[in-house]
């Protein structure tokens, strides 16, 4: 029997719950053919044993393993990638230009971390951070296109939650691995009329144009799937696809209407909290979901209100 923490796809792609914070939020994701295999994203060293145990659910060894990718740095995403490379002797490390100082050497992302979340909740929830050998670190450029045994992944940059983001397109599932460029859909949150996407606005980089931009890059392929690290494959139609997107987007524009009067606002970091949540609440309401008045965005709306607060004051200086 399979793990719970598993779910097998078609294509060869298994979607696998790191186990970070809570059930169903935080997936990595495995990519077989022809006997070789390549990690998206890890989660949290904590993932680790799951991690493996996915491999090995495929009857393969950590020596076929010939890529660990990671969509981009921050450690939801990245963070098990040095544990993990120490068990996958063959694998590479595949990763933004951008963003391969801080596998290299992550003492300054650990710090970028520590500055948002503080030192004791970093040294809890991530633990340490190994580094990862610069020889085995492949750093992408757009439109960079990597062969697992014959099966295309390309590489495009897609800067707008990270300016160290890339996404990779699976020509054979037609589906996009977009850790968070096509934001957050937790399952919770699921409608009779569909899944639901909010935007994931970073605290340092969130660029809401570049966004845009890359979400229309995505689009141009006419995928199928989004697999989306939180959480899991979304989509499954070209028209469906369509439909997150114009919902992505669209919530996009309007935390940037609602932040503008807010950046001279007292306490401006609780009024764009605040405004987050009237957003998501009224959103969630027209889809008669019963989460509409809960706490379960509120991680995330704290981020999304940092990111805002950062990206007024780029703008104010470029004003």
């Amino acid at each position: 029997m399979s793990p719970e923490f598993l779910e097998f796809r078609e294509h060869g792609i298994t979607v696998i719950d790191t186990g970070f914070i809570r059930p169903r939020f935080d997936a990595a994701y495995l990519i077989v053919e022809n006997g070789r295999a390549a990690y998206v994203d890890t989660g949290t060293n904590d993932a680790l044993p799951r991690l493996l145990a996915a491999l090995g659910a495929q009857g393969l060894e950590p020596a076929d393993v010939d890529y660990l990718i990671v969509t981009h740095v921050h450690l939801d995403h990245a963070g098990a990638a040095g544990a993990l490379m120490r068990h996958l002797p063959r694998a590479r490390l595949v990763v933004h230009p951008r963003g391969a100082r801080h596998m290299i050497d992550p003492g300054q992302l650990l710090d970028g971390a520590r500055a948002v979340y503080g030192v004791d909740e970093v040294a809890r929830t991530y633990g340490d951070v190994l580094p990862v050998d610069a020889g085995r670190v492949l750093e992408t450029h757009d439109d960079l296109v990597l062969e697992l045994a014959g099966r295309p992944l390309r590489f495009i940059d897609t800067p707008g939650h990270a300016r160290h983001h890339h996404c990779i397109w699976d020509e054979a599932s037609r589906g996009w691995f977009t850790g968070d460029t096509f934001g957050i859909s937790y399952p919770e949150l699921d409608t009779p009329g569909g899944r639901y996407v909010l935007p994931a606005a970073t605290p340092v980089q969130f660029e809401p144009e570049a966004l845009h931009a890359s979400v229309q890059r995505l689009l141009a392929r006419r995928p199928r799937w989004m697999y989306v690290t939180h959480y899991g494959a979304i989509g499954g139609s070209e028209a469906e696809v369509a439909r997150l997107a114009g919902l992505l987007l669209g919530q996009v524009d309007a935390m940037v209407t609602l932040a503008r009067p807010l950046a001279a606002a007292g306490d401006r970091h609780e009024a764009l909290k605040a405004a987050l949540r009237g957003l998501h609440a009224a959103e969630l309401r027209q889809r008669s979901s019963p989460w509409a008045d809960s706490d379960l965005l509120e991680p995330d709306i704290e981020l999304n209100a940092q990111g805002l607060g950062v990206w007024l004051d780029r703008v104010a200086r470029i004003l």
